[in-house]
């Protein structure tokens, strides 16, 4: 897997420095990869709380590598906090075939890996001599166990994610992937721990709204690959609410729903803040209230269709509300990663 050619940022590399002074720390030779740590990082290594991950899922914040194999992304969504308009890059197909065919040098899983945890082990050595920081909480932080395929871009494009994840795991480390959908693929060929996929929208006019892309076929066809792995990997679809944009139609959102058959459904709240200021006003950002009044919408039509999904639990910090599907065997929450 020795690198073709050297990736070219074009205009975006002001937008690189910009993102490295937010704290994103770029690994591997050829600088497409990146790490960064997160506020719920330094509350979890000072024993001031967890994220709803780990409220959800049994994550522990502080054991946690946020990383991203690609930088780029294949949608311009407009709720992204994220500098998507910098590395936005448009492809007739995104299978790994014709990735690998372009003339992009992509850095090994094995160097992306280890680039990720050792910076990972640097960023957080400061915390080491803080009066505030959990010894206990440190010394777990050195072993990280789980990465976060979530950091910014779109991973699907990285044209070697399935062994990207294999080489996490082989590390005894665990994996939560998070796509856009729009590769159905490569989605087909992952068996990460878990497996997220962002549906905003309920039908293929919002979704245009809303991604500023035409993907549409392809994201269903990746709900059929999320049901297709049901007992082999964790599965879950986020629905990110916009207001005034995709609050929308829950009866459209259920039949997308009971297609997936996932084991969860996050139903989250926008949050107005990074890029997604240039793009969207605060109104934007609906309240947590809101949120679960929505959740309990969709609940209910999936529930009057015989689907076996219920409301379980809620993080009002981070506007988000945790639908289950009883039928995956998960009486309540999931058993914790780690």
């Amino acid at each position: 897997m020795e690198p073709k050619a050297t990736l070219s940022y074009d205009e975006g590399e002001e937008t690189k420095r910009t993102l490295e002074r937010q704290g994103y720390h770029f690994v591997g030779t050829q600088k497409h990869s990146a790490v960064k740590t997160c506020l719920w990082l330094w509350k979890s290594i000072r024993g001031e709380g967890n994220c709803y991950k780990g409220k959800f899922y049994g994550i522990s914040a502080h054991r946690c590598v946020q990383m991203t194999p690609s930088i780029f992304c294949n949608q311009r969504c407009v709720h992204c906090w994220r500098p998507l308009e910098a590395f936005n890059i448009n492809i007739d197909t995104g299978t790994e075939t014709e990735l690998k065919k372009q003339s992009i040098g992509w850095d090994s899983p094995e160097e992306i890996v280890e680039g990720c945890i050792k910076e990972q082990k640097r960023l957080i050595s400061g915390f080491k001599g803080s009066p505030k920081t959990n010894k206990d909480a440190f010394a777990e932080a050195e072993v990280p166990k789980h990465a976060a395929i979530s950091l910014i871009g779109e991973p699907t494009l990285y044209p070697y994610l399935k062994e990207l994840i294999q080489e996490f795991h082989s590390q005894g480390m665990t994996t939560f992937v998070v796509t856009n959908g729009t590769n159905p693929e490569v989605l087909r060929e992952i068996s990460p721990s878990q497996l997220y996929l962002s549906l905003n929208a309920p039908d293929e006019a919002i979704y245009k709204k809303v991604a500023h892309a035409d993907y549409w076929s392809r994201i269903n066809e990746s709900l059929d690959e999320l049901r297709r792995k049901k007992g082999r990997t964790r599965t879950v679809i986020r629905i990110t609410c916009i207001e005034e944009l995709n609050m929308v139609n829950p009866d459209g959102y259920a039949e997308l729903l009971k297609r997936a058959n996932t084991d969860f459904v996050e139903v989250k709240a926008y949050m107005h803040i990074g890029y997604s200021r240039k793009r969207l006003s605060r109104n934007a950002m609906p309240a947590h209230s809101r949120v679960k009044e929505f959740a309990g919408e969709i609940a209910d039509r999936l529930a009057s269709s015989d689907s076996e999904y219920k409301i379980v639990d809620e993080s009002e910090i981070s506007r988000v509300v945790l639908i289950s599907n009883l039928s995956s065997g998960k009486k309540a929450l999931p058993t914790t990663f780690y």
